[in-house]
């Protein structure tokens, strides 16, 4: 059993961190979510035979994955700074 000591130490030596935490998020809990999403999206607008709704609500979801992909590759500044240089010459 580790001690709040031993916890310490290693925070201090820098072997702790949230790369795997991380890593097992984008891995395992963004695809869940994303079949989760679909299905849903099947379920309340497919069975009655509402495409129009469905490819509204996917137009959301694409943009949420873009978002999403923008925060994990850390692409987010590149692209701020691409935005503001339209508007700055």
């Amino acid at each position: 059993m580790m001690t709040l000591t031993t916890l310490d130490t290693l925070a201090a030596g820098g072997e702790l961190g949230t790369g795997n935490v991380r890593q097992w998020l984008l891995d395992n809990i963004i695809p869940l979510v994303l079949l989760a999403v679909a299905l849903l999206l099947l379920w309340l607008g497919g069975g009655k035979g509402d495409n129009a709704g469905v490819m509204r609500r996917l137009a959301g979801v694409v943009i949420a994955l873009a978002v999403i992909g923008l925060a994990v590759s850390g692409a987010g500044v590149n692209v701020g700074q691409w935005i503001a240089g339209l508007f700055t010459g």
